[in-house]
């Protein structure tokens, strides 16, 4: 089974595709993201689906980059006869998605293979494939189909298309994949070398903003990633391109993260806007808006690529899952969970957006005031929490802490924008919310901000306290909870989210250390002033990327390797705002820190 840290990521902006270290694709939805059509095998099923293109001799030393700051992979192969690279992109969406693989010969001769197995649904349906001029082939089933153009001999063996063939120095060989609808014309070839001209001229135009100081590489490899996982059409951000990676390898904790999270916005929005990204950052902002819109009640923490509300959760038996990690699930029914955090979120990135000048639509700030509204009745409610527990419901404390973020948010942008509303009602449930919190979700005897009221367990999202504004960092009860979940939830120099032998999400225990809550606590550092521990931790986060500078959802300690869907947005998106807070003047960590005079 190929680990996940050695699959690396194309993508044309609108769908995406994990290439492993071995030259073959194991992961591809097309058109989009979450759609079905092809090669859904689980990372390495061979049966449920495949495209290896690689020496026939399996000794060969491999080596691969990604060229510059673009989403082109190079993967070279040397054998005893010689070395080539296998050059793989997605170019920028037309009207259909491409894979291209352009074979080059860079010494001798080495004997090259290729095995295609297209399957649809999840790795469920076999198609029916059509040799039709020299070099091209088509592959229908059901809606969807699927163009192989190459000038390399194939044939079929065994459901499987597969062929032979010798590359020399200076030579190349192209295949490119196409998707399309099946009941319009085979789609015509792509020019391969014009695809690659126009792909890495697309990725140099966009990474135009210059890229300084010690972290400028892995700053370039995560925001282009970012660029990769936002849906061009709507401006969304997917968390992952994959789904039920697992959390715990063999276990159950495996979700659908190929949806966009109301959670990531604030950080999504300020490590985009810092970086210069204002484009990005408007379509993000905008589709918050257009997911969101309607009765603030049918909030949802998360939504499709297009703002899509029904997403639901369903399992997919015939697929056995990642290393034996079962279920596979398709959909996500945390979804319709209640979640108090997610109108803190909401709000502050609306916020930030003002601040930082994406100009606001006119009926913005009256939808904001009716989420306020709606707020002012639930927010004492229990809720499933920032990590979307499936156990009993409770009163997170993180949860509440969002809850006066909303009302702190919806404060300033009134008193700073000249905005209407009933700032003295807000100002006392703002009062209200902070001393709830302060009364109830610190544990005098523990010393320490808890998980929940009534609990004496920690979370990590308390890293976040000071820095959306709750507390100052100086304040006593935000040091003690930081050396508390130093000692508690610092394992290996990587930081779990929380204790999941203590039962609270419902699910059997056992995951990964939360990559985004490690960077959390370096961020938490800065405010500290605790700069040393701050980029001493940064810098376990960067050892534990891969060799092209991606990063999953979690890192599994014990057996020293990536786990969770991959890549995670929300793992660049922190290690994008803890770069900017450790090497410029202006910190994410501190423009959300920064209090009102009146906001406690």
């Amino acid at each position: 089974m190929t680990r996940i840290e050695d699959y690396a990521l194309i993508g044309d902006c609108e769908t995406a595709a994990l290439v492993s270290r071995g030259g073959s694709i194991d992961w591809l939805c097309w058109p989009r993201f979450d759609s079905p059509a092809c090669f859904a095998a689980l990372l390495g099923t061979r049966d449920h689906g495949r495209w290896l293109i690689a020496p026939t001799d399996a000794t060969a030393t491999v080596s691969r980059r990604y060229r510059g700051h673009t989403l082109i992979l190079e993967t070279t192969f040397a054998t005893p006869e010689g070395t080539a690279t296998v050059i793989d992109f997605m170019p920028p969406r037309g009207c259909n998605s491409d894979v291209v693989r352009i074979v080059r010969g860079d010494e001798g001769r080495v004997r090259m293979h290729t095995e295609l197995i297209l399957r649809f649904d999840y790795g469920r349906t076999i198609p029916w494939m059509t040799r039709h001029a020299e070099g091209s082939y088509s592959a229908i089933a059901g809606p969807d189909l699927v163009a192989l153009h190459t000038t390399v001999p194939l044939h079929g063996e065994g459901l499987t298309t597969v062929g032979e063939f010798d590359i020399a120095a200076g030579a190349t060989l192209a295949f490119v994949l196409t998707h399309g609808l099946s009941h319009l014309p085979v789609p015509e070839a792509t020019d391969p070398e014009r695809a690659l001209e126009s792909t890495e001229a697309f990725w140099q135009d966009w990474m135009e903003h210059g890229l300084e100081g010690d972290w400028a590489h892995v700053l370039g490899r995560s925001l282009v990633t970012l660029k990769a996982l936002t849906y061009a059409p709507t401006g969304g951000l997917v968390a992952a391109p994959t789904t039920s990676l697992p959390e715990c390898v063999g276990g159950s904790r495996n979700w659908d993260y190929r949806f966009c999270w109301v959670r990531d916005a604030t950080l999504t929005l300020l490590a985009l806007m810092n970086a210069g990204y204002y484009g990005e950052a408007r379509a993000w902002r905008d589709w918050l808006l257009r997911a969101a819109a309607g009765a603030p009640a049918q909030m949802q923490i998360m939504y499709g690529l297009g703002g899509e509300r029904r997403l639901p959760e369903a399992t997919l038996p015939w697929l056995p899952g990642y290393a034996q990690s079962a279920p596979v699930r398709i959909g996500n029914d945390a979804a319709h969970q209640l979640q108090l955090d997610v109108y803190g979120e909401l709000m502050d990135a609306l916020y930030q957006a003002r601040r930082g000048g994406l100009t606001p639509r006119e009926s913005d700030w009256a939808f904001q005031a009716k989420l306020l509204e709606h707020l002012e009745t639930v927010w004492r409610d229990p809720d499933a929490g920032i990590w979307e527990m499936r156990g009993s419901l409770q009163h997170f404390t993180f949860s509440k802490v969002m809850a006066w973020v909303a009302f702190d948010r919806g404060i300033r942008t009134a008193e700073q924008f000249s905005l209407p509303g009933p700032i003295d009602r807000w100002r006392d449930v703002r009062r209200t919310i902070h001393d709830t919190v302060c009364r109830l979700g610190f544990d005098q005897e523990r010393r320490s901000f808890t998980q929940a009221f009534g609990s004496r367990e920690l979370d990590a999202s308390l890293l976040l306290l000071p820095t959306v504004g709750f507390l100052p960092a100086s304040d006593s009860r935000v040091c003690e909870t930081v050396s508390a979940i130093e000692r508690d939830l610092l394992v290996g120099g990587v930081v779990l989210r929380y204790n999941t032998h203590s039962g609270v999400d419902g699910l059997p225990p056992g995951e990964g250390a939360f990559l985004a809550c490690t960077l959390w606590l370096a961020d938490a550092y800065v405010l500290l002033g605790r700069r040393n521990d701050a980029v001493d931790l940064f810098n376990r986060v960067l050892s534990l990327a891969n060799d092209v500078g991606l990063l999953s959802e979690e890192y599994d300690p014990s057996s020293q390797r990536l786990v969770g869907n991959f890549p995670q947005a929300f793992s660049h998106v922190a290690l994008i705002n803890t770069a900017h807070n450790l090497g410029r003047s202006t910190k994410p960590v501190e423009q959300r820190a920064s209090r009102h005079q009146e906001s406690a």
